[in-house]
């Protein structure tokens, strides 16, 4: 009987084409070892690497669009929010039927009072929470704390609503300069991705030239504010999918408002006690902010799931090259447009700021090709003629027929607030592109936000033309002050940059076992490896000698003993 040939070849023996098969490659024990184990005979590496690069340049733009699309959510979902509770609160009916005698209007006062003198402290403690849970897990904590904010509704009382305002309060600048931060560097990370074959060429330790990101952080930034300026149009969906169905037209809720624009004083004085025609059910309200809930659980996990870390994570859970001491060194809405046309197309004006401003963003590439002032001044340029514009217009109450000139102004005022956060946003990541700089820049960048938000926040109860007066002269300050800094950076003045202190490192526990120094900046790691070149040179000894001096690296095993090496036993 004639034996069955095996299924599948024996591995070292001869086919049954002799010892060589179809290509012309022995085959069997006198095959070559390279055609054995070796690598498979189509690989291209240039092939493969340009590959590579290319996955880590998508994964880094998905990490732009899912930390822009996060914030553009939590945002949305903190306004629209906020604006539904204020305006439910405001009436008296509602507030009387639904909570009786507990003081909403109180409440609601010390609620705003935490939103907006919180954000004051901030300085003090971003960046050591960036420090220490890193810049993708702080913007995860911070997107947390809204979603928080957003829980808190379902039962209000004081004792939720306040403290969870506080808490949201302290969150905002965390949450503004580790988004600045990653954004910037996202852009070093493309750069490095995009021009791998000039690091390679130039060695791992050569950083790349001072600047040359910049392109790339103008497109993040404006991908970023496009989607950001968004949020204010979907947080005036619950509006108007909702609250707009309750409410008063304008000849009820603007029936004792006798002047508007530049001839009111404080937010709207007359304004009627009671906006609600009808009360909005428990049930109807608990499934809003359901839905509200759900979307901000969604950023929450869009921001977990889908951004990337900014660095490793062994570069950022370190508090000892904080600097305390350098962080103390750095140191039209209501009068115009609802006192004409109501309170019921307030949604519509915010939807027009909005989406001017989402799709103005955009003109901020126009630095790629023009001078990076341009886009900057042309946005201050804007808000000055329109804030000398809005001192000459008072325009009447319960007049629609002129509507669509309060459409054109909010989007007019959206073109120039996206081209100057645009602008100031890219100008930072470029002027202060290194790892240690960049949180306490956007630290007291939007640090300063805050405060002029609180100056805001105090001065609701002047007259219209005060507060425009004030928005006037900060805004003619801060446009010199910006042309002064580009003048002397073009005569070749480097703005002094304080300097850090350097961490004083011993090597304990996980942190410190790999061969670089993750809190070393690029001017000590230079420093560094001169220093070991010179003292290399005449401890050489023997061949197979270890060098016996302190630039030796010590090996693990001495490190997880605690020591820095022979020297210390």
């Amino acid at each position: 009987m004639e034996v069955e040939p095996p299924l599948y070849p024996v591995a070292g023996a001869a086919g049954p084409q002799g010892d060589e098969d179809r290509h012309g490659v022995p085959d069997g024990p006198e095959a070559p070892l390279d055609e054995l184990v070796g690598a498979y005979p189509n690989y291209n590496e240039e092939e493969e690497e340009r590959r590579y690069y290319r996955r880590k340049r998508l994964g880094v733009v998905k990490n732009v669009l899912a930390a822009s699309t996060g914030v553009t959510l939590t945002y949305g979902v903190y306004l629209g929010l906020l604006q539904m509770q204020l305006i439910l609160h405001y009436d008296e009916t509602y507030r009387e039927v639904k909570y009786g005698n507990m003081g909403l209007p109180d409440i609601d006062s010390k609620m705003l009072m935490g939103i907006n003198v919180t954000p004051i402290a901030a300085l003090l403690y971003t960046p050591v929470l960036i420090r220490f849970f890193g810049t993708k897990w702080m913007m995860f904590l911070a997107v947390g704390i809204y979603a928080l904010f957003v829980s808190t509704n379902y039962w209000e009382r004081y004792y939720t609503l306040v403290p969870s305002a506080v808490a949201l309060g302290m969150a905002i600048v965390p949450l503004w300069a580790s988004m600045g931060n990653y954004i910037t560097r996202m852009s070093q990370k493309y750069y490095e991705y995009s021009h791998y074959k000039e690091q390679d060429e130039q060695g791992p330790q050569q950083r790349p030239p001072r600047g040359s990101h910049a392109p790339y952080l103008l497109v993040f930034q404006a991908i970023f504010y496009s989607f950001f300026h968004l949020s204010f149009a979907c947080a005036q969906l619950p509006m108007i999918y909702f609250l707009n169905n309750y409410l008063y037209d304008l000849n009820h809720t603007l029936i004792n408002v006798q002047s508007c624009g530049t001839k009111s004083q404080g937010i709207l004085n007359g304004f009627n006690k009671t906006v609600l025609r009808t009360l909005p059910r428990s049930k109807n309200l608990i499934v809003v902010e359901s839905v509200l809930m759900a979307v901000a659980f969604l950023a929450m996990l869009m921001v977990l799931g889908l951004c990337g870390a900014a660095y490793r994570p062994t570069e950022e859970i370190d508090l000892r090259s904080v600097g305390w001491g350098n962080i103390f060194q750095l140191p039209f809405k209501h009068g115009y447009g609802v006192c004409s046309m109501g309170l019921e197309r307030l949604a519509y004006l915010l939807i027009a700021y909005s989406l001017g401003a989402s799709a103005s963003s955009v003109l901020g590439l126009l630095g790629l090709w023009l001078p990076r002032s341009v886009p900057l001044v042309a946005g201050a340029g804007l808000h000055l003629l329109l804030t000398l514009s809005l001192f000459f217009w008072a325009p009447a109450p319960r007049v629609l027929q002129h509507s669509w000139i309060f459409y054109f102004v909010a989007a007019l005022w959206g073109v120039g607030s996206a081209l100057n956060k645009t602008g100031l946003s890219t100008l930072l990541g470029i002027l202060y592109e290194d790892k240690e700089r960049q949180d306490f820049i956007f630290t007291i960048y939007h640090w300063w936000q805050a405060v002029a938000i609180f100056v805001v926040y105090l001065g609701s109860s002047l007259p219209m033309k005060a507060k425009l007066a004030v928005l006037l002269v900060t805004l003619v300050a801060a446009a010199a002050s910006y042309l002064w800094m580009e003048q002397k950076l073009q005569q070749g003045l480097v703005p002094r940059q304080p300097r850090i202190p350097k961490p004083q490192h011993k090597v304990r526990g996980y942190r410190y076992l790999e061969e670089d120094n993750s809190d070393e900046s690029d001017m000590e790691g230079e420093q560094g490896q001169g220093d070991c070149a010179e003292d290399e040179a005449p401890q050489a000894g023997p061949l197979g000698a270890e060098p016996a001096g302190p630039c030796r690296k010590p090996c693990p095993y001495e490190q997880a003993l605690g020591g820095d090496g022979p020297e210390e036993q």
